[in-house]
């Protein structure tokens, strides 16, 4: 699996750009802004872009994902139904936020712990991993060892819990009952900021670290 990061919004949430190198076929994960930005770089990596996954609900992964669809003819896929209420809440993020309007919509398909998704040749696993969302999932591509994880975790820290139906003990749990398992040698590529491994984060993260909790 082939990946290229796109800054997008002035938040600068990491949408990606993934594909299968033998295919060459593709999705965009969290397109939250700045379309011919990710339109661009599809181009220029000669990318059959085939399907847009979101990881959660939030304007700021999700802002671009309607029109993406529609210039592309392609369909949206995630994030779990939980985060619903966040997708038909869109023009209110939209003025809360400062983004441009954005229209609600309804994926064409939630996803669900345990699903998987085909990029090409390549495998993407889903895990539902909620807290900072009730509907927050992580894609994870086994064949690679790398992680789509949001905003569940970040280099130093970890997702925010102060929005409606957050739960920091959710999110506590989900990263360390589900993204910890994975492998300490997984890199994981967050909503925002830099990447990191699992097993830095173990090490040194202040919200996280094993050391909290033995």
């Amino acid at each position: 699996m082939k990946y290229q990061l796109i800054p997008v919004t002035p938040f600068q949430q990491n949408c990606s750009l993934i594909w299968c190198e033998h295919s060459f076929k593709g999705a965009v994960i969290d397109p939250g802004g700045d379309l011919e930005r990710i339109l661009a770089t599809v181009t220029k990596n000669n990318v059959q872009v085939e399907q847009i996954l979101l990881t959660h609900g939030h304007i700021d992964h999700v802002g671009a994902a309607q029109c993406l669809a529609e210039q592309l003819d392609i369909p949206i896929v995630g994030p779990h139904v939980a985060d619903r209420f966040w997708l038909e809440g869109l023009p209110k993020q939209s003025q809360h936020f400062g983004f441009v309007h954005c229209d609600p919509f309804v994926p064409h398909h939630f996803l669900q712990e345990g699903d998987e998704v085909k990029v090409g040749q390549q495998i993407l696993s889903v895990l539902h991993c909620p807290g900072h969302t009730p509907g927050h999932i992580v894609f994870f591509a086994p064949a690679t060892g790398v992680a789509w994880v949001g905003d569940v975790l970040f280099k130093g820290a970890i997702g925010r819990t102060d929005f409606p139906q957050s739960d920091h003990q959710a999110l506590i749990n989900s990263i360390t009952q589900k993204l910890w398992p994975l492998g300490n040698e997984v890199l994981f590529i967050p909503g925002h900021g830099p990447l990191s491994t699992l097993g830095e984060e173990r090490a040194t993260n202040p919200f996280v670290a094993d050391q909290l909790f033995d």
